[in-house]
């Protein structure tokens, strides 16, 4: 586990989850990674999540497939706490082409990299998943 960077951690276990084709996985909640699940709901790589527990809060992710297939095919972590990774509008990433989304911690909140576009607004990519 990588106390140094949990986002790293959560989508290490997102990924190995997928990897053994289980229905949920679960990490400690935070509200940065609520948002980062919220937006992957939203975008169409989740089912669904729930937030459990006091004061220790668990945060569930209930996976996505398409028939056998996993929605996620793949994750990567851009920016780390000792390296982050800041753009502007016109240089926010497309993953696979589009197929793929980024996901940013902007001024106004945690977005997908399209809505990020559309206000016209960068910031700090935080991954790309697709």
């Amino acid at each position: 586990m990588s106390l140094s960077d949990p986002i790293a951690d959560m989508l290490a276990r997102i990924r190995n989850a997928y990897g053994a084709s289980l229905e949920t996985v679960e990490f400690q909640h935070s509200k940065l990674k609520g948002e980062i699940i919220r937006v992957l709901k939203r975008e169409g790589f989740v089912n669904d999540y729930v937030v459990e527990g006091s004061p220790k809060k668990v945060m569930r992710v209930y996976l996505k497939y398409m028939g056998r297939e996993p929605a996620i095919r793949g994750l990567r972590r851009r920016s780390s706490p000792g390296g982050r990774v800041s753009v502007t509008v016109d240089k926010i990433p497309s993953p696979l082409g589009g197929i793929g989304i980024a996901i940013l911690s902007t001024s106004q909140g945690v977005m997908a990299g399209q809505e990020a576009r559309k206000r016209k607004i960068g910031g700090e990519v935080l991954c790309t998943v697709w």
